[in-house]
């Protein structure tokens, strides 16, 4: 099996690092595309045999494409290089904002989601997977042996994935933090240097894996345990309890309220893109005006005026459709729901 990568970032790097090393694919098999050319061909410089594409060509010589951008830019990639797909591939967007759904609004072939942890770069932690509803039994079979090589994929519902990244793949990076912090304060407080202080907050975590790796303790019977009555430990909890209460309560708050913004974005830019597809060439020149960013809900509102059927009844008896002059794509009053 070949695998596209479609953006050599931070997770789409990890993740061609992590399955080359753990021998799940051999460098041959991966066909690499990036914006900034010179990331793409450290990679292949540091694995032999990867081989640097455009996106088109990424896309035409890969049977699975991880698509590894941000949510804004998807949209433009696959309007633009869509075509290249086929039936028998499966795209896999590595984003929570972008739905399976909305990625099977612009390519043919199988869809699924996969959210990384920069864990798995240690082939540990979980991989998020979501299938889309034309995604093959024989494509969710591949994605989650592939996966199982470096993390426990872990099948979640459209509902909680925002969450689930949290815990996934945002946890890492608030531990990381919350670790620091701890390390700071033992410094800022104490004749500890930094250093030390480093390796001991490390190799404490590293130990911590371990207990719940090999189910010796849970969480709360490892807090348990180690907290004894009238001691150290339990005084410490103390400020923790009060210094942390509503703290994450407020961080959810805050990754969901980005998260419906980058959705809703994401989902404006794809409706935009269908909506082109069927405006007839008269109308195109209203609709790039009112697309711009603060006439985006006009653009809509034009659309839908165009088209509903009430109007289209003044341009003759019993018109119910359009023929676009630009793709020679038949629209319908009811083929805008779907993208809402």
């Amino acid at each position: 099996m070949d695998i596209g990568v479609i953006g050599t970032g931070n997770m789409g790097s990890m993740l061609i690092e992590a399955l080359i090393e753990t021998k799940a694919v051999t460098p041959a098999q991966f066909r690499i595309t990036n914006r900034t050319p010179e990331k793409a061909a450290k990679l292949a410089n540091k694995y032999p045999g990867i081989q640097v594409k455009n996106i088109e060509n990424t896309i035409l010589e890969s049977d699975l494409i991880l698509l590894c951008v941000k949510p804004l830019e998807m949209h433009g990639i696959l309007e633009k290089a869509g075509g290249a797909f086929r039936n028998d591939q499966c795209l896999v967007s590595i984003t929570s904002p972008v739905t399976v759904g909305q990625l099977a609004t612009m390519v043919p072939c199988s869809c699924a989601r996969a959210i990384p942890s920069i864990t798995n770069r240690a082939a540990a932690g979980a991989v998020l997977l979501t299938f889309g509803s034309q995604c093959t039994s024989e494509w969710q079979g591949k994605l989650k042996t592939l996966f199982s090589k470096i993390s426990t994929p872990v099948e979640v519902d459209q509902q909680i994935t925002r969450v689930a990244s949290d815990l996934v793949s945002c946890g890492p990076a608030f531990f990381s933090f919350l670790a620091q912090k701890m390390i700071e304060g033992a410094v800022n407080k104490t004749k500890i240097d930094s250093d030390t202080a480093c390796i001991l907050t490390a190799e404490m975590l590293i130990g911590l894996g371990e207990l719940l790796k090999q189910q010796i303790y849970t969480l709360p019977a490892l807090q348990e345990k180690v907290t004894v009555k009238g001691g150290i430990t339990g005084e410490g909890l103390k400020v923790l309890e009060k210094g942390t209460d509503g703290l994450f309560e407020k961080l959810f708050e805050a990754t969901h309220e980005k998260f419906k913004e980058d959705t809703d974005a994401g989902g404006r830019a794809i409706r935009h893109t269908m909506i082109f597809r069927h405006l007839s060439v008269d109308s195109c020149f209203f609709f790039k005006f009112f697309s711009k960013k603060k006439h985006s809900a006009w653009a809509e509102c034009f659309y839908l005026l165009m088209h509903v059927k009430n109007i289209l009844s003044l341009f003759g008896p019993g018109a119910s459709s359009v023929k676009s002059a630009a793709g020679g794509i038949t629209w319908k009053p009811d083929s805008v729901s779907q993208f809402s």
